[in-house]
Protein backbone atom coordinates (compact mmCIF):
# COMPACT_ATOMS: atom_id res chain seq x y z
CA UNK A 1 0.00 0.00 0.00
CA UNK A 2 2.87 2.42 0.68
CA UNK A 3 5.53 3.24 -1.90
CA UNK A 4 8.40 0.72 -1.72
CA UNK A 5 11.09 3.28 -0.89
CA UNK A 6 13.31 0.77 0.91
CA UNK A 7 13.11 -1.66 -2.02
CA UNK A 8 14.12 1.06 -4.48
CA UNK A 9 17.05 2.12 -2.28
CA UNK A 10 18.18 -1.48 -1.76
CA UNK A 11 18.22 -2.04 -5.54
CA UNK A 12 20.74 0.77 -6.02
CA UNK A 13 24.44 -0.11 -5.88
CA UNK A 14 25.29 3.58 -5.47
CA UNK A 15 23.04 3.88 -2.41
CA UNK A 16 24.36 0.63 -0.91
CA UNK A 17 27.94 1.81 -1.41
CA UNK A 18 27.18 4.73 0.91
CA UNK A 19 24.69 3.35 3.47
CA UNK A 20 25.46 -0.37 3.45
CA UNK A 21 24.37 -3.55 1.67
CA UNK A 22 21.47 -3.74 4.08
CA UNK A 23 20.71 -0.04 3.64
CA UNK A 24 20.41 2.03 6.77
CA UNK A 25 17.06 3.46 5.68
CA UNK A 26 14.43 3.91 8.35
CA UNK A 27 10.80 4.97 8.67
CA UNK A 28 9.87 7.63 11.26
CA UNK A 29 10.99 6.68 14.74
CA UNK A 30 12.74 3.47 13.61
CA UNK A 31 16.35 4.71 13.44
CA UNK A 32 18.30 3.39 16.44
CA UNK A 33 19.46 5.97 18.99
CA UNK A 34 23.14 5.53 18.04
CA UNK A 35 22.59 4.78 14.36
CA UNK A 36 25.69 4.37 12.22
CA UNK A 37 26.15 7.30 9.87
CA UNK A 38 25.42 7.94 7.09
CA UNK A 39 21.79 6.90 6.86
CA UNK A 40 18.40 7.78 5.37
CA UNK A 41 14.99 8.35 6.92
CA UNK A 42 11.77 8.52 4.96
CA UNK A 43 8.18 9.44 5.74
CA UNK A 44 4.85 9.62 4.00
CA UNK A 45 3.87 13.31 3.85
CA UNK A 46 0.49 12.86 2.13
CA UNK A 47 -1.51 10.24 0.32
CA UNK A 48 -4.77 10.33 -1.60
CA UNK A 49 -6.63 7.78 -3.70
CA UNK A 50 -7.49 8.61 -7.31
CA UNK A 51 -11.21 8.39 -6.65
CA UNK A 52 -13.68 7.61 -9.42
CA UNK A 53 -17.46 7.56 -9.39
CA UNK A 54 -17.74 4.33 -11.36
CA UNK A 55 -15.31 2.09 -9.45
CA UNK A 56 -12.74 1.81 -6.71
CA UNK A 57 -9.63 3.95 -7.15
CA UNK A 58 -7.20 2.40 -9.65
CA UNK A 59 -4.22 4.11 -8.03
CA UNK A 60 -3.02 6.18 -5.11
CA UNK A 61 -0.90 9.34 -5.13
CA UNK A 62 1.69 9.84 -2.40
CA UNK A 63 4.14 12.53 -1.40
CA UNK A 64 7.17 11.04 0.31
CA UNK A 65 10.03 12.90 1.98
CA UNK A 66 13.42 11.19 2.09
CA UNK A 67 15.99 12.73 4.43
CA UNK A 68 19.68 12.02 3.83
CA UNK A 69 22.01 12.30 6.85
CA UNK A 70 25.82 12.38 6.73
CA UNK A 71 28.78 13.61 8.75
CA UNK A 72 30.16 15.74 5.88
CA UNK A 73 28.68 18.24 3.45
CA UNK A 74 30.10 16.45 0.40
CA UNK A 75 28.96 13.11 1.78
CA UNK A 76 25.35 14.24 2.17
CA UNK A 77 25.37 15.64 -1.37
CA UNK A 78 26.67 12.33 -2.75
CA UNK A 79 24.06 10.40 -0.75
CA UNK A 80 21.23 12.68 -1.90
CA UNK A 81 22.32 12.26 -5.52
CA UNK A 82 22.40 8.45 -5.16
CA UNK A 83 18.98 8.43 -3.47
CA UNK A 84 17.52 10.67 -6.16
CA UNK A 85 18.87 8.43 -8.91
CA UNK A 86 17.46 5.34 -7.15
CA UNK A 87 13.95 6.74 -6.68
CA UNK A 88 13.40 8.92 -9.77
CA UNK A 89 12.75 6.05 -12.18
CA UNK A 90 9.64 5.37 -10.06
CA UNK A 91 8.65 8.84 -8.85
CA UNK A 92 8.99 12.56 -9.57
CA UNK A 93 11.26 14.78 -7.49
CA UNK A 94 9.10 17.80 -6.60
CA UNK A 95 11.12 19.67 -3.96
CA UNK A 96 14.30 19.88 -1.94
CA UNK A 97 12.81 21.51 1.16
CA UNK A 98 15.77 21.09 3.54
CA UNK A 99 19.51 21.56 3.09
CA UNK A 100 21.15 22.30 6.42
CA UNK A 101 23.23 21.06 9.32
CA UNK A 102 21.33 19.85 12.34
CA UNK A 103 22.41 21.98 15.32
CA UNK A 104 21.96 19.13 17.81
CA UNK A 105 23.54 16.15 15.99
CA UNK A 106 25.89 18.22 13.78
CA UNK A 107 24.89 15.99 10.86
CA UNK A 108 24.37 17.43 7.40
CA UNK A 109 20.88 16.89 6.00
CA UNK A 110 19.29 17.12 2.58
CA UNK A 111 15.59 16.33 2.26
CA UNK A 112 14.06 15.28 -1.05
CA UNK A 113 10.31 15.20 -1.72
CA UNK A 114 8.91 12.85 -4.32
CA UNK A 115 5.44 12.34 -5.75
CA UNK A 116 4.61 8.69 -6.41
CA UNK A 117 1.68 7.31 -8.41
CA UNK A 118 1.10 3.72 -7.38
CA UNK A 119 -1.41 1.44 -9.07
CA UNK A 120 -3.47 -0.76 -6.81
Amino acid sequence: MLPPIYTWLKASNAVKAIIGNTPRAYRPGDAPQDVTQPYVTWALVAGVPDNQLSSTPPSDRYTVQVDCWHTTDKGVEDLAKAVRNAIEPNAHLTAIPVNNRDPETKLYRIALQFDVLQTR
